[in-house]
């Protein structure tokens, strides 16, 4: 599934939409170049679930943990992880391994390390906008795509 963002209003609309459609729950690997948007799509996620205000990538803690109406989200930042294995000492596997949603930047830097992910997805710069491409490697995130696509086709019929 791919879509295009034309603007940063678009970029956390789209978040929030994709976090009603997650519930609250999976493995999602956010993955693209600094500035490509992951954290910025990471606030409209967490906006689903009643978040306000701002969302700073946890570049130095690597996890910033949320807990909002009943549902845990862990919103990982790898960029400065320096091995897979820090993520055990810190407790990762708990956060990782209950029923919340875990949102990680930079996958590959728990390469080996990781569960392996219900969906990726993959964001590019486009000109003033972002290029978003979701692979769904689970059927719960078969089930969000679905629900993206139902929502996508809703707005279409409005326009």
């Amino acid at each position: 599934m791919q879509c295009f963002l034309p603007h940063e209003t678009a970029h956390v609309a789209f978040g929030e939409a994709l976090g009603h459609a997650l519930g609250g729950r999976g493995c999602v690997h956010l993955e693209g170049e600094l500035g490509a948007g992951k954290t910025t799509l990471t606030r409209g996620i967490l906006r689903a679930y009643g978040h306000v205000g701002a969302v700073k990538s946890p570049t130095y803690t690597l996890v910033e943990p949320y807990a909002l109406q009943g549902v845990e989200v862990y919103h990982f930042d790898l960029y400065r992880l320096g091995d897979p294995e820090e993520l055990e000492f810190m407790g990762a596997r708990d956060m990782l391994g209950g029923g919340g949603l875990s949102l990680i930047e930079w996958p590959s830097r728990g390469k080996g390390w990781l569960p392996s992910p219900d969906l990726v997805i993959h964001l590019a710069l486009a000109g003033e906008g972002r290029q978003v491409t979701l692979e769904g490697l689970s059927p719960h995130a078969e089930a969000v795509m679905a629900a993206l696509s139902s929502i996508r086709q809703d707005k279409e019929a409005d326009a």
